[in-house]
């Protein structure tokens, strides 16, 4: 029986005191399992089938954050089983702490509404939907929990520069992807719940909004400019459901949503160097066009 454990002193899983990211190797010896590997383009996932534990990582040896599924889902890195340890949050079982302390929970930032507790500088969250909870992330409490948002930080300013024209936002979302996100030529690295937090016209409840597409979030991608000056630095698309892009735009995603479905190729044609797509947000055509164009294209 697997045992995790967060107090106001430390972070424990079967009594091993552990901090954020863990070492892949001292996490598998204290699950005492290896646990299967899917290593995706941009982070690595480790599963652990019979205990129902994810935890991810960004270079396959350092664990930023553990996922704890309580639902079974399908995906390829989906556990057989849901997770039957214990957890206990501050000497108490936490999901019965959850429920009891849910109007009154601890918050990890002003304005948060999502189902976040903290201690000891670790974030533990709730993926809830209508009060049931089907899977709780644990990783280390993110830096904006602490700095003030700079008031200008996410208004968005017209360029001094030419700007490429979209016409498909799907395949502007997977651009948004490589120069933001993948490559860092874009910035700021837009972060959901910090604009949540930050956006001044009116509040938006990520717990209640965060099953559909935010109207404001996803207007922000819709006006971001991207200099053409980058259309260059695109060589491939690799879209996946577990993209940073995609996680931004809906906060309770799984993955199989059409929102951002690329409808056609005609945008390909701005950027001369890519030469490989990999899909699974795009219309059947779309994987066709992009191989008679010459760029090599295929299903995630």
């Amino acid at each position: 029986m697997i045992t995790l454990s967060l107090s106001q002193n430390e972070f424990k899983i079967n009594n091993v005191p552990l901090s954020f990211p863990i070492e892949i190797e001292i996490l598998r010896k204290i699950l005492a399992l290896t646990g299967r590997v899917n290593k995706k383009k941009h982070n690595t996932i480790y599963t652990w089938d019979e205990l129902g534990i994810l935890a991810y990582s960004k270079d396959g040896k350092l664990i930023e954050s553990l996922l704890l599924e309580l639902k079974k889902e399908d995906f390829d890195f989906s556990p057989n089983h849901i997770f039957k340890g214990n957890f206990l949050f501050d000497n108490e079982e936490i999901l019965t702490y959850y429920k009891l302390n849910k109007d009154k929970r601890v918050k990890l930032f002003e304005g948060d509404s999502s189902g976040a507790l903290i201690l000891n500088n670790i974030s533990v969250w709730f993926d809830a939907k209508q009060n049931d909870i089907e899977a709780i992330e644990i990783k280390a409490c993110e830096s904006f929990a602490i700095t003030k948002i700079p008031k200008e930080k996410y208004i968005i300013k017209k360029l001094d520069e030419e700007e490429i024209s979209f016409a498909d936002f799907g395949f502007k979302l997977a651009i948004i992807q490589e120069l933001m996100y993948n490559k860092e030529l874009i910035k700021p690295k837009f972060d959901l719940f910090e604009f949540v937090i930050w956006y001044p016209k009116r509040e938006i409840d990520l717990e209640e909004e965060g099953y559909e597409p935010i109207e404001e979030v996803t207007q922000y991608f819709k006006d971001l400019p991207i200099p053409k000056r980058l259309a260059t630095e695109i060589t491939e698309i690799y879209q996946d459901g577990g993209n940073d892009i995609y996680m931004q735009l809906l906060r309770f995603g799984e993955g199989w949503e059409n929102y951002w479905d690329i409808e056609t190729s005609r945008d390909a044609r701005q950027f001369p160097n890519l030469k490989k797509t990999v899909l699974c947000y795009a219309k059947d055509n779309v994987l066709n066009e992009f191989n008679d164009m010459g760029i090599k294209s295929k299903w995630v």
